[in-house]
């Protein structure tokens, strides 16, 4: 088992109720964070632009990462949305375990 922790930003607390939901329902995610009050400055359309944000912090494995991830595009506002991955090196092994078992692919 292998998992990952998603960063995703979204402009606001509806779009984050909306998402983690739909993640967590579905199997995709086993839990979702979310980190209110973030700025983010950056380029877009040629110029650099500061929004206030949230950052989901979504726990997942490797296995589910692809279907995690074009689950997020399709309920996401932005046109290029934030999906970011990052492995768990280490984590609690009971914990890491629960990732596993209620994100694993339901047939």
């Amino acid at each position: 088992m292998s998992a990952v922790i998603v960063y995703c930003s979204v402009p606001d607390q509806d779009v984050a109720d909306r998402i983690a939901r739909t993640l967590v329902e579905e199997g995709l995610a086993a839990c979702v964070s979310r980190l209110p009050g973030m700025v983010s400055t950056y380029r877009w359309d040629g110029e650099t632009r500061v929004d206030a944000e949230l950052l989901l912090l979504i726990k997942t494995t490797r296995a589910r990462f692809a279907a995690l991830s074009a689950r997020i595009v399709a309920l996401h506002p932005y046109e290029l949305p934030e999906v970011v991955a990052v492995d768990v090196a280490l984590g609690h092994e009971p914990y890491l375990a629960w990732v596993a078992e209620v994100t694993a692919s339901r047939h």
